[in-house]
């Protein structure tokens, strides 16, 4: 069945057993009170690393029964994220979330060659799973977060996070469409070049389980009547589930366009370490960081 609504995600992801999430420097209350609905919700047993001190005293504040979480003291937030990856490796944790810590100090635990999660040869990238209210449809996007500029290989492991993402979500064929500027092949563009490439791979059976078509401008992408006006064939143009920009900048200013101006809701993740780490901001809302956990744990 599809999932269509960040609602819909939570309702799927209860149906199925338990994930045990390990939360790095879990010291805030945005983080808690995320986790323990995610834990009163059913969608996983969960693991606070942080100081206990504080993780008790934020708990007592806002009323969160301590008794539901496993609690591991650490005394900095380089500790805890050391510990949080660490209860991975050993099995005792699926899952991985940010708390109140940098965003390098958290990746630099995931990526360390000695203790982290990175197995060779894999490529971190961010996954976007985003609710527009002026959409019908749940729209998957990378990279708005860990790549700033992806080359033609890294295209391809963007990609496949997108469509494993998509499946996940329900949508068997998911059609991708790989933006630039213009639906127009412009040769001195190398975002156009590399989406006409990755259109043609494709389109021999390079790419599989997908339909991938580029380059593409966004509202060719997203919207049937711009797509009609343009003169876009095709099953992905004005239909696309999935958004592979060609930068970071590209990215995440339309992640950020849709959550501060469009009154978008997200998930997301980050995919290709050897389990999914959710990496909402510490300015994120607790119902952000609940859809990215039950977002974690369906991927998971």
């Amino acid at each position: 069945m599809r999932i269509n609504t960040l609602d819909a995600l939570l309702h799927a992801v209860k149906d199925r057993p338990r994930k045990r999430l390990a939360v790095a420097w879990a010291n805030d209350d945005h983080t808690l009170e995320a986790v323990h609905a995610a834990v009163e919700a059913g969608l996983v047993e969960a693991i606070l690393v942080g100081d206990e001190a504080v993780m008790r005293q934020v708990c007592a504040d806002h009323a969160l029964p301590v008794e539901r979480f496993r609690l591991v003291h650490a005394a900095t937030d380089t500790e805890a994220a050391a510990k949080a990856v660490a209860l991975v490796r050993s099995g005792e944790a699926d899952l991985l979330m940010k708390g109140l810590l940098s965003t390098d100090k958290y990746m630099k635990a995931i990526l360390s060659k000695e203790q982290g999660l990175l197995d060779p040869g894999a490529i971190l990238s961010h996954v976007t799973v985003m609710e527009h209210p002026g959409h019908s449809k749940l729209l998957i996007a990378g990279d708005v977060a860990v790549i700033p500029e992806p080359e033609i290989k890294e295209k391809l492991a963007i990609l496949g996070y997108l469509v494993k993402t998509a499946r996940a979500l329900g949508i068997e064929v998911p059609k991708v469409a790989v933006l630039a500027a213009s639906e127009q092949v412009q040769p001195k563009l190398r975002s156009s070049v590399e989406a006409a490439m990755l259109s043609k791979m494709a389109e021999r059976g390079q790419i599989k389980g997908a339909l991938v078509d580029g380059p593409m401008a966004l509202d060719g992408a997203v919207d049937p009547e711009s797509a009609r006006i343009k003169g876009m064939g095709g099953s992905v143009a004005g239909d696309a589930d999935c958004l592979l920009f060609p930068n970071l900048e590209a990215g995440n200013t339309f992640y950020k366009t849709g959550t501060k101006l469009g009154g978008a809701e997200i998930a997301a993740v980050v995919a290709g370490a050897r389990v999914p780490c959710v990496l909402s901001s510490r300015g994120d809302s607790a119902k952000t960081k609940l859809s990215s956990i039950a977002l974690a744990a369906l991927l998971a």
